[in-house]
C-alpha cells in the first residue's frame, strides 16, 4: 500500500492492531485446545474423576466423546490452523 494510503487509514490503526491481537490470541487458543498432549492429559483426568466417582458413567461418555472428537479433528491436521472451518 502506497503512502497516501497509509495516511488514509492511519485514524483506522487501532482498530487493525485489535484485531491482529485478537486474531493471535484466537490462534493460541485453538492450539492450546488442539494440542493431543492437552486432550490426553484432559482424558485421564476424566477417568479420574470417573474412578473417583466424582461423575458417572453416562457424563463419562458424554465427556470422552467430546475429547476423542477434538483427539480426532487434531489428529487430521486441521486444528490451529485459519484453514479448517
Amino acid at each position: 500500500m502506497g503512502l497516501i494510503g497509509e495516511v488514509l487509514l492511519l485514524p483506522l490503526a487501532p482498530v487493525r492492531g485489535s484485531a491482529w491481537v485478537i486474531r493471535q490470541v484466537l490462534n493460541e487458543a485453538e492450539r492450546i485446545y488442539y494440542d493431543p498432549a492437552t486432550i490426553r492429559t484432559e482424558l485421564a483426568q476424566l477417568e479420574e474423576r470417573l474412578e473417583s466417582g466424582e461423575i458417572d458413567e453416562e457424563e463419562f461418555d458424554r465427556l470422552e466423546d467430546g475429547l476423542l472428537d477434538r483427539l480426532e479433528t487434531s489428529m487430521r491436521g486441521n486444528a490451529g490452523t485459519s484453514e479448517w472451518t
